[in-house]
């Protein structure tokens, strides 16, 4: 029996399986939809739909130098103690080298990229089996050039970091040593902006509203002169700037110095220039709506 690419579209949407996997299932089952669906019910696939509606917020996220590529992803799952799990951590390494090689658009363009013998998609649906829990792969992000990576606790944190600078000064180990540097000071310190000129005017002008706002309802503010007011807006803004910006950021081994200074001071020492490009942050999680279980309510439904 013939079957067409709207059966293998049907038969992907029912089951949640992959385009490839729905294929063979029709090739073997002689075009019969129910058929195909037993098939891979019996291949252990269509398992996974199941698991696909389950709430993944853990995980774990990553970043890795990998030859002249900087990678970050965050992949999920549904509870920490996947994190640990070495075939889970193995996967998202072996996905963040699918992201350095084949250099994907988006998570879709991911999903189909090439990984082994199979896909990533094929890939990450034997995971969700063997596993036992939702798995999924929620952002990436992929630099070219000179880059630094930090992961904090495993893979709570991960932080990638681009800079300008030659190769020269890249290849000492000194610079190795200050990029780590740069990236453990946006895990902490989690800046919005590289430096001031990034910021949106949009963001500052919300800014002073807010500020303006905050003085007017201070008794003792709110009566002075606005050409002071807006001293103290201002001012104010220029704090924000040191908060959010990551080279007006006061540097965390060292008080005394900005971001900005110590760059000067180890580009001055290996005698050339650096510049910090981009730099990317992510929170395992964050954003997401976590799982929130009732353990004694579900031992007392257990025991009814």
């Amino acid at each position: 029996m013939a079957f067409t690419a709207q059966d293998v579209k049907n038969l992907r949407e029912q089951t949640g399986c992959g385009m490839m996997d729905c294929k063979k299932a029709l090739t073997e089952s002689d075009g019969n939809f129910d058929k195909a669906v037993e098939y891979l019910r019996e291949k252990g696939l269509a398992a996974a739909q199941k698991k696909a509606s389950r709430v993944a917020a853990e995980g774990m996220v990553y970043a890795a130098v990998i030859g002249e590529v900087g990678v970050a992803l965050e992949v999920n799952a549904e509870t920490d103690f996947v994190a640990k799990n070495e075939l889970f951590q193995n996967f998202v390494k072996d996905v963040a080298a699918v992201v350095a090689a084949q250099n994907p658009a988006d998570v879709d363009a991911l999903l189909a990229c090439q990984m082994g013998d199979s896909t990533v998609e094929a890939s990450l649906k034997d995971k969700i089996l063997v596993i036992g829990e939702n798995i999924k792969i929620r952002r990436f992000e992929r630099y070219e050039g000179t880059c630094a990576a930090y992961i904090h606790a495993g893979g709570t944190h991960a932080v990638l970091v681009a800079f300008n600078t030659s190769s020269e000064i890249a290849a000492k180990p000194e610079f190795a040593a200050y990029g780590k540097d740069v990236a453990m000071q946006i895990a902490a310190a989690n800046p919005g902006y590289v430096r001031e000129s990034e910021v949106p005017a949009a963001v500052i002008e919300k800014e002073k509203e807010i500020l303006l706002a905050q003085i007017a309802n201070d008794p003792k503010n709110a009566n002075k002169p606005d050409a002071i007011k807006e001293k103290m807006v201002l001012g104010r803004v220029g704090k924000f700037y040191k908060e959010n910006c990551l080279v007006d950021q006061e540097f965390v081994k060292d008080p005394e110095l900005t971001v900005a200074k110590y760059t000067d001071k180890v580009a001055k020492e290996l005698g050339g220039s650096i510049e910090i490009a981009k730099f990317v942050r992510y929170e395992k999680g964050e954003g997401l709506e976590k799982r929130c279980d009732d353990f004694a309510a579900e031992v007392a439904s257990m025991m009814k």
